[in-house]
């Protein structure tokens, strides 16, 4: 199972998550109380080894924004979270990073649809920690993707066994305040969905 751990700010959460055996990690460079700076996101994406993605996650801004935030972080990977148009995703497509579509489940849910190369199906209330209905999206979503929203160590479990997932992304579920990460919560989520 495939496993992205977002939001992170610290270098010890960084280091925790990569020892804890995730598959990539996320850096919100959009309004959040998780944003960090591109400069910040180039910093901590140093102590990431390369089999470990590094994705900028952003909300709204234009191509133009997207390209040049990822461009000075370093990140391997661009998150366009919400109602991206498909011409945005065709607008980076030269970046030559990965292309990561994050939209709740209204959304297509065929990963690929707008060029993407992983897509993520979030709650309908993106960032809230809130649990959903994560089995709705049992066999609507296919391709590589991640199910994210309300995630946290004690019920990753039972949302993967709900809508069969290629993968999970959590942020506010492994920290102990908003914008908070926690070592031990992130080690205790990758044991949880892989133990």
């Amino acid at each position: 199972m495939y496993v992205k751990i977002c939001g992170l700010s610290e270098p010890e959460h960084v280091v925790a998550a990569v020892e804890a055996g995730a598959d990539a990690i996320g850096f919100v460079l959009t309004r959040s109380s998780r944003q960090i700076t591109p400069e910040r996101a180039a910093e901590l994406g140093a102590l990431v080894p390369e089999h470990v993605l590094t994705v900028g996650v952003f909300r709204g801004e234009d191509p133009a924004t997207v390209r040049q935030a990822a461009l000075a972080s370093g990140v391997r990977a661009v998150q366009l979270h919400g109602r991206h148009p498909h011409g945005d995703f065709t607008a980076l497509k030269d970046l030559g990073v990965r292309l990561v579509r994050a939209v709740d489940a209204q959304a297509d849910l065929r990963c690929g649809a707008f060029d993407e190369d992983l897509l993520i199906v979030d709650a309908p209330q993106a960032g809230s920690g809130l649990p959903w209905d994560w089995a709705a999206v049992r066999g609507r979503a296919s391709g590589r993707w991640m199910l994210a929203g309300g995630l946290d160590p004690a019920n990753v479990r039972e949302a993967v066994a709900a809508a069969d997932p290629w993968g999970v992304d959590v942020s506010s579920g492994v920290e102990t305040a908003p914008g908070v990460k926690d070592s031990t919560l992130i080690q205790a989520f990758l044991k949880a969905v892989r133990g």
